[in-house]
């Protein structure tokens, strides 16, 4: 993904949203890698850099790593996904919801062998440059009403050629290093949930990458022997921002209640995010894709307040049972819910530390989510700050 996508981390009272950059940019002690999966919009990373070191974030550039063969996101390429936007609306009524910020574009550009990478920016600007215009010339023709700054937008360019330079390595050789030098902790962070996977997602309501695990090899270069345990990360209700499919979505006041209690805006545009209950189905779904060693569950205290609490079990089509997630948009829309009730726990779980410390019917809720999946949990979530975390095992 690119900057697409947005992580709220929240350390001592500090709240730091990023996008292009890896939550560990904060860790003093940790180097941040930006892999080649990703698509990077310099302007953007800039700008979100500033806006964390206002918060306190400090000497970000000597801890963060730049694939050479990341593709890069220019700002014709964010001006194309609105007016995409615009035209998907006027042909068919609807768009897809997009963040415009260049993804989609840009991707088509890497997949149609037309796209820049920033080994490109880094070696011979003339030939660059010539590229650059090309491309731009390819979308003017194909959106008229398309301005481009063309020598304006080489010159910022080659001005942050120079800024990220000391950033850039070859990711697969930095990778390479990294897996069979001396023991090290690697933590590969994605962006966007399992179901905006392009592949896998629910499409066309997706991303343009794989944001499931194999992104993990793609996007970094890493073999699949070195993939070790591999995390879930789920909300203990569900969510899905911009339009598409969602069964278990309530559109009444306690969707209203989940939206505000657990504050469901999208970090990067800033959209209300549509909330329903926990649905098994598709989280059964990603770990056949996934395969999860162990969940994280979050906002568990998001629920404190209700009398009782659903849980989607099961899809129905026709009455009947269906064992799996349907691919096309049109029967997603037309499944039926089972539900399993449980009762509600009513009390403050923001304060738990331990197991223990949880309400019983809290701890059932969990066990329950445990059992349907086969997966244990290995973290629950009860507030924002990293310390509002409990950990089972």
């Amino acid at each position: 993904g690119g900057n697409n996508a947005g992580h709220t981390v929240v350390v001592d009272g500090k709240e730091y949203d990023f996008h292009l950059l890896p939550s560990g940019i904060i860790n003093p002690k940790a180097i941040s890698f930006i892999g080649n999966g990703v698509v990077i919009h310099l302007p953007g990373l800039f700008e979100e850099a500033e806006k964390n070191e206002k918060k306190g974030l400090k000497d970000w550039e000597k801890r963060l790593i730049i694939s050479d063969r990341a593709h890069i996101v220019f700002d014709f390429h964010q001006a194309v996904d609105g007016l995409q936007e615009v035209q998907r609306q006027a042909q068919e009524g609807k768009n897809i919801g997009t963040t415009k910020k260049g993804i989609g574009p840009t991707y088509s550009s890497k997949a149609a062998r037309t796209g820049l990478r920033i080994c490109d920016l880094l070696s011979d600007f003339e030939e660059f440059s010539s590229r650059f215009k090309n491309l731009a010339q390819q979308y003017k023709s194909m959106f008229p009403t398309l301005e481009i700054d063309t020598e304006g937008q080489l010159k910022k360019l080659k001005g942050y050629a120079e800024k990220i330079r000391p950033m850039v390595r070859d990711g697969v050789y930095f990778m390479y290093e990294a897996l069979h030098g001396s023991p090290k902790k690697i933590l590969v962070e994605g962006a966007n949930a399992a179901l905006l996977d392009i592949d896998f997602g629910t499409y066309p309501f997706v991303t343009s990458s794989n944001c499931t695990v194999g992104g993990v090899c793609t996007g970094l270069g890493v073999p699949p022997q070195h993939v070790g345990d591999v995390y879930g990360v789920v909300k203990v209700y569900t969510t899905r921002v911009g339009i598409g499919a969602f069964p278990t979505e309530q559109i009444n006041e306690i969707g209203d209640l989940l939206q505000s209690r657990g504050h469901e805006w999208g970090v990067t545009t800033g959209r209300k995010r549509r909330c329903g209950w926990l649905d098994l189905v598709s989280l059964k779904y990603v770990h056949m894709i996934n395969g999860f060693t162990a969940l994280a569950l979050t906002k568990l205290d998001i629920l404190d307040v209700l009398d009782e609490i659903k849980i989607g079990v099961a899809y129905k089509l026709g009455g009947k049972r269906i064992p799996y997630f349907p691919a096309n948009q049109e029967i997603l829309q037309k499944v039926e819910v089972e539900y399993e009730t449980m009762p509600g726990w009513k009390t403050d779980t923001t304060s738990a530390r331990k197991w223990e410390d949880l309400p019983p019917k809290a701890q059932n809720y969990i066990r329950c989510v445990e059992n349907h999946l086969g997966v244990p949990v290995k973290w629950v979530g009860v507030g924002k700050s990293r310390e509002s975390m409990i950990q089972l095992f």
